[in-house]
């Protein structure tokens, strides 16, 4: 068996060397030479994922993998091809399609008769078989569902942990016809090795929905329902916090009982997945109002964090030293998509603060690349805003920040007691200290 995996970024790059334990050969196209030219030396091109590098360099020195920008030439020697493209929507929930058509038109003039094509790349519900199956049909002169197959089944793992998540969560397929979905069953059964799961209803593997949009709209179901709850648990901080109430210790009583599975509340929802797939799913269903309140209302985060750090100075952030901890989106990932630092950067920029953004996975050239001034730890600054929870910022202290007066911990990653004269606050929580 031969696989091509089509988009060698965060998702398809860990998927190629994962299939290339299973399979006789994979190919993996990418459109950028330089990630071309550094898998092909073994080399990861982007930091960050667990075991990646070391499943690399076996994979290249053992000529099971390989890279190459000639996406169709590839595709015509594979008998699998699994797309993971990037897709990009705007705020007005309108997906870009213009990187997944360029990859299926060359897919197209690869496809040869017998090949399952796999999308991984998170769709609106209705895009594989509107959208994937006449372009794929008109740039091949072939026939879907008797020639060649196609099916949607989406990625359900996060970066930095992308081999782990593979063996943990079921493998959902959604297929345009029944041959392809039995096609893509087999295909993952035999690349996927699946934890033992007891809490699961049915055994953990590969799961047929029994049809593409029912693939689908799982992956955006499930993604939504996150930013939901994430929303539900922000407009609680904000109540909570405006009443006295600690809304963590809130939280943790809720959730005590089986029913209730409140998120945490925070700063902002960044990443690729959370505050993108809501998007998509509004695309479809323009009339879904939950849904559209909850983006809102977590869009809104980090100016309402900002207010915090505004009141606890008395209302004037002018003239103030802010240094914002955190780039990326998350802790221990060098990502800024969706990251909430430009939110915070240009909410504080708004009232006149001097900012300047602090991560340690960021080179201070990097950081200037973005736009922001590097704030190095051990600078005079008035205010702290923790913006994402990278594991570094535990240990910090106020003998980091000299001439500190408030810290904003939107992740609840620092240690209150580590800052015994500034004044603490934790969104979500009424006590400042």
């Amino acid at each position: 068996m031969v696989v091509t995996v089509v988009g060698l970024g965060k998702i398809g790059l860990p998927l190629a060397t994962h299939f290339a334990r299973s399979v006789d050969e994979v190919l993996g196209a990418d459109v950028d030479p330089e990630t071309v030219e550094s898998v092909n030396a073994g080399r990861a091109p982007f930091p960050g994922e667990a075991d990646l590098d070391e499943r690399l360099r076996q994979a290249v020195g053992a000529g099971v993998l390989s890279a190459t920008t000639d996406t169709a030439a590839a595709v015509g020697a594979s008998d699998v091809v699994v797309v993971v493209v990037p897709l990009f929507v705007d705020d007005a929930a309108r997906p870009d399609f213009a990187w997944m058509d360029a990859a299926t038109d060359d897919i197209a003039r690869g496809l040869r008769p017998g090949t399952l094509v796999i999308y991984e790349t998170t769709l609106p519900v209705g895009t594989t078989r509107t959208r994937w199956k006449p372009r794929l049909e008109a740039g091949s002169n072939l026939a879907e569902g008797t020639d060649f197959f196609v099916v949607f089944s989406p990625e359900r793992v996060l970066t930095g942990r992308v081999f782990a998540d593979l063996r943990r969560y079921p493998k959902l397929v959604g297929g345009l016809t029944p041959r392809g979905a039995a096609r893509a069953v087999e295909f993952y059964e035999r690349v996927i090795e699946f934890d033992d799961r007891p809490d699961l209803a049915r055994p953990n593997g590969v799961w047929d929905l029994g049809s593409a949009e029912a693939a689908e709209m799982a992956k955006l179901a499930e993604t939504t329902y996150r930013d939901v709850n994430i929303g539900l648990a922000n407009q609680f901080a904000r109540f909570a916090a405006a009443n006295g109430i600690d809304v963590h210790a809130v939280i943790e009583a809720c959730n005590s009982q089986p029913y209730s599975h409140i998120h945490s509340p925070g700063i902002a929802v960044g990443g690729h997945c959370i505050p993108v797939y809501p998007r998509l799913y509004l695309w479809n269903d323009p009339d879904a109002t939950v849904v559209r309140a909850a983006r809102e209302a977590n869009a809104a985060m980090p100016e309402y964090t900002v207010g915090l750090a505004t009141a606890a100075l008395g209302g004037d952030l002018s003239g103030r030293r802010v240094a914002v901890l955190g780039a990326s989106y998350r802790g221990g990932v060098k990502e800024t998509a969706f990251s909430g630092v430009f939110a915070t950067v240009d909410a504080l920029r708004a009232q006149g603060a001097h900012v300047a953004v602090h991560d340690p996975l960021y080179s201070h050239d990097e950081l200037r690349t973005l736009g922001w001034e590097p704030y190095d730890l051990g600078s005079p600054v008035d205010v702290v805003v923790v913006q994402a929870d990278h594991h570094e910022y535990t240990a910090l202290g106020e003998d980091d920040f000299p001439g500190v007066r408030a810290v904003v911990d939107g992740r609840g990653t620092v240690d209150p007691a580590r800052f015994p004269t500034a004044q603490y606050l934790r969104v979500g929580q009424a006590v400042a200290r």
